[in-house]
């Protein structure tokens, strides 16, 4: 009996151990830094890791692994014969640091390095590695996290891209050569809406607006007078008050007379008027008042006397927000709504589902949200996804878990559709489907244990016996639906299904879906019994490549079948055959005239699909213009070490979303992905648009994928001021300035002073203020004196001359500085808020 009982403790008590960590949680210190880009000669970086033991006991030789989040894939570094610790791939990102037999352990206070070799490049901190945290191996489903930091690179060699680059960042006098073709405009001579309308001119007379006016509206634009009476109600500090019919000196009227489309504002001494031939149309003339709205002397706003004859150039004007990879709140998707509305956009692309998460709850499938909708630490992802994006062990995390529930996005929808903004769910199938495909495992894992194998198989993705090698290129082996599955289009059909439902319940019907199609690499179905018998089946079919439009005619049926039309990335219009004996992908003629809308990105400049757009628009697809070269909002907005953002598809400013040319991209691209001159000969032999492919151009396109997007004010940085320039060329007729450089130059001048002036004193007052960002200063030394400009007239540049960190307080740039010492220039706005400093020794 004693025996007994002490054989019971003594187990116990080895439990109770295991679940404790052998080593203070806090013990460990990671840092990481780039030794050099270009390593070996190739597209390679070499950096390491330095592991430090803090604690006052040992860090165990074994018994451990470290995981950690890295956007580039990682190896062993080739030159280096019996590493201690190293590294390993998990699946996507994820990757592992473990120790060898070499490895002796840490005494207190050592520290150990950690050599790797990395693909491609780092010349961002945005790329560097993120969330590393350690599993003991005696309690494989517990991490924790470690301290790290990520020595920021400095060094030529740490920035180059390949060995033998010279130009490794945008340097301040670059900026100031920028910046120099933008003149100084007076706010009084600027336009007075933005985006630029169509026909505009001012009149005579003031008009007095105060609270004793009345908003007079017909019965069918309650709303958007309701929406002019909060706006009117902000700007006076007191409530104005609507009223049914015509009896008021602000007057919303829906009028046929007006084409379609169009909109009208007009202003006298005595009345405003606002018309279109829609509700929609009313609310973008709304928009276009509000901008005359100034600032309340004696309790009214004067707004002098102006005729606006107004209407879109596209009919799709969208932006793109990723809440899949890192998840941003309900809240910032309001306030999305609320700035994509200001400026007279009607598209939310809401990009809701990917390898990395699903984030809208769906009726009948909960582990969508419950598993695809978490990440964190797991063992075999049945109850969540494994870490992405750095989002660490711990699934109480606000940027790798997080979903909208039914109700969230019923309020979505409803807050959209007063704004007259379409929302489009994005299912991301067959590719980058992996939080779907994890999702549905962990169901049919649940019900094969409740002995239910036919709700098991009911909504499956993945076929277990599917031997397929491949890579996406997030470095994902499991990613991809199998497209002979019954099961796949039960789940097509079920998620479909249900987004149609609440979108109904919302009041904001859903007439088009997006189908994803997007990046699905080689190899997928090629080892799938399920697949070979298929193709077996159909004639048609011959080999894996023509499961891919098998599967998309499937879907459109799906999609058609419920009234809606069908939307995909451009891979969806494209097939793989071969020319020459080599895989190429070419225009799909198949979909062409069946009304499908595709997102077309790769515009790389120098990447060789710069006329992918027009090849698929010429071939009778629906594009929306979506290139990465200028409305990618992720890219950083130049190369510089400390701008967050990717750069694989070059670098995003403002100017690059306002130059572009819808119907003549060629003409005004000036530099290639790494941010280098074009050379003339890029578009030799490329498509040009077609009369009848200009036809199929229904607008553009800003997205804002989400994997640097840790948080509402890094979204809002990049997508702020970029979106004004994407606002401006999805609004406003084609520009004269298409002719000259002088031209365009003038033109450029104008919008800059528009935005640095009026729109981003807008924004800052807007809900609390948006986290725009505020340009680095332009520096330049000339005749003993250091020059300072900025982008945006309007912004001020401060800065001090003892190498403290300017404040708003500081001496104000107005002219050549002559003192000698640490300069640093800081750009602010009128609120006081200020950017990223420069220095400069002098």
């Amino acid at each position: 009996m004693h025996q007994r009982f002490t054989f019971i403790f003594l187990l116990l008590s080895f439990s109770a151990f295991a679940q404790t960590a052998p080593f203070p949680q806090k013990g460990l210190k990671l840092k990481w830094e780039v030794k050099e880009n270009g390593f070996m000669g190739e597209a390679k970086t070499h950096s390491v890791f330095t592991l430090t033991n803090t604690a006052k006991k040992a860090f165990p030789a074994s018994g451990w692994t470290i995981y950690f989040n890295f956007i580039r894939v990682v190896s062993p570094l080739r030159t280096e014969t019996s590493p201690a610790i190293v590294p390993g791939h998990i699946n996507g990102h994820l990757y592992t640091l473990k120790p060898t037999a070499d490895f002796k352990g840490l005494a207190p206070g050592d520290s150990i390095l950690i050599n790797v070799e990395s693909g491609a490049w780092v010349t961002n901190f945005t790329d560097a590695p993120d969330g590393p945290y350690i599993v003991w191996n005696d309690a494989p489903a517990k991490g924790y996290s470690i301290d790290f930091t990520v020595v920021p690179s400095t060094e030529d060699k740490q920035l180059r891209r390949q060995a033998n680059e010279s130009r490794v960042r945008t340097s301040l006098e670059d900026i100031y050569k920028r910046n120099s073709i933008t003149r100084d405009i007076p706010e009084d001579q600027l336009p007075r809406v933005f985006p630029t309308p169509e026909n505009i001119r001012s009149t005579a007379g003031v008009f007095s607006l105060d609270a004793k006016d009345v908003i007079a509206y017909q019965p069918e634009l309650k709303q958007e007078a309701l929406f002019l009476a909060d706006i009117l109600k902000n700007a006076l500090g007191k409530t104005v008050q609507i009223a049914e019919g015509e009896n008021g000196s602000i007057v919303l009227n829906k009028n046929d007379k007006n084409p379609t489309g169009e909109h009208t504002l007009t202003v006298t001494a005595d009345k405003v008027t606002l018309s279109g031939n829609k509700a929609e149309d009313v609310f973008y003339a709304i928009q276009s008042f509000r901008q005359l709205l100034g600032t309340p002397k004696n309790g009214a706003i004067e707004i002098t006397g102006i005729e606006v004859k107004d209407r879109p150039r596209f009919s799709y004007r969208s932006f793109l927000v990723d809440v899949s990879r890192n998840f941003q709140a309900k809240a910032e998707i309001l306030r999305i709504l609320d700035v994509i509305a200001l400026y007279k956009l009607n598209v939310l692309h809401l990009h809701m589902s990917d390898d990395e998460g699903w984030r809208i709850e769906i009726p009948g499938l909960p582990e969508l949200t419950e598993v695809g909708g978490r990440r964190g630490h797991t063992v075999d992802e049945l109850d969540m996804l494994q870490p992405s994006y750095g989002s660490g062990p711990d699934v109480n995390n606000t940027t790798g878990t997080g979903w909208y529930t039914k109700a969230d996005y019923l309020e979505i929808l409803r807050y959209a559709k007063a704004r007259h903004i379409k929302v489009i769910p994005e299912v991301e199938i067959p590719g980058h489907a992996r939080a779907a495909i994890k999702a549905m495992d962990a169901r049919y894992a649940k019900f094969m244990k409740a002995g239910n194998t036919q709700a098991a198989n009911e909504f499956r993705l993945s076929d277990p016996d599917d031997k397929s090698q491949y890579r996406s290129v997030q470095e994902w082996k499991d990613n991809v639906v199998n497209v002979a599955l019954p099961s796949t289009y039960r789940f097509i059909e079920k998620v479909t299904d249900e987004l149609v439902a609440m979108h109904r319940e919302a009041g904001a019907p859903l007439d088009v879906i997006h189908m994803g199609g997007d990046e699905t690499p080689a190899g997928v179905w090629e080892g799938s019994p399920a697949c070979q018998r298929l193709i077996a089946s159909d004639e048609k079919l011959r080999t894996a490549d023509d499961l891919w439009p098998y599967f998309y005619d499937r879907v459109a049926q799906i999609v058609n079948k419920r009234g809606l039309q069908l939307y995909g990335w451009e891979e969806a219009g494209m097939r793989r055959t071969k020319r020459d004996g080599r895989n190429v992908m070419i225009v799909n003629p198949d979909f062409g005239a069946r009304n499908f809308m595709v997102d077309v990105w790769n515009n790389v400049m120098g990447g060789g699909m710069e006329d992918l757009s027009y090849r698929l628009a010429n071939g009778g697809y629906k594009v929306v213009l979506s290139g990465v070269a200028n409305y990618y909002f992720d890219m950083a907005y130049l190369r510089d070490y400390n701008e967050p953002g990717f750069y694989w598809g070059g670098y995003v400013d403002i100017d690059k979303p306002f130059y572009f040319i819808p119907f003549d991209l060629y003409k005004n691209s000036k530099e290639d992905g790494a941010g280098n001159p074009l050379p003339a000969s890029t578009f030799v032999g490329k498509d040009r648009l077609t009369e009848y492919g200009a036809g199929n151009i229904v607008g553009i396109q800003s997205a804002l994928w989400g994997e640097t997007l840790k948080s509402a004010a890094a979204l809002e940085y990049l997508m702020l001021p970029k979106l004004l320039g994407m606002a401006e060329r999805a609004w406003a007729k084609d520009p004269e300035w298409t002719k000259n450089e002088a031209a365009y130059n003038e033109a450029w001048s104008i919008f800059a002073n528009v935005a640095g002036k009026k729109e981003l004193p807008r924004l800052a007052k807007l809900n609390g203020g948006y986290n725009y960002r505020i340009p680095t200063a332009g520096v330049s030394l000339a005749d003993g004196k250091v020059l300072a400009n900025v982008q945006l007239p309007g912004l001020v540049i401060r800065y001090t001359v003892n190498g403290k960190e300017p404040d708003a307080k500081s001496a104000v740039y107005s002219a050549p500085v002559a003192e000698k010492g640490t300069l640093r220039f800081r750009v602010f706005d009128q609120q006081g808020r200020g950017g990223r400093t420069v220095t400069v020794q002098h």
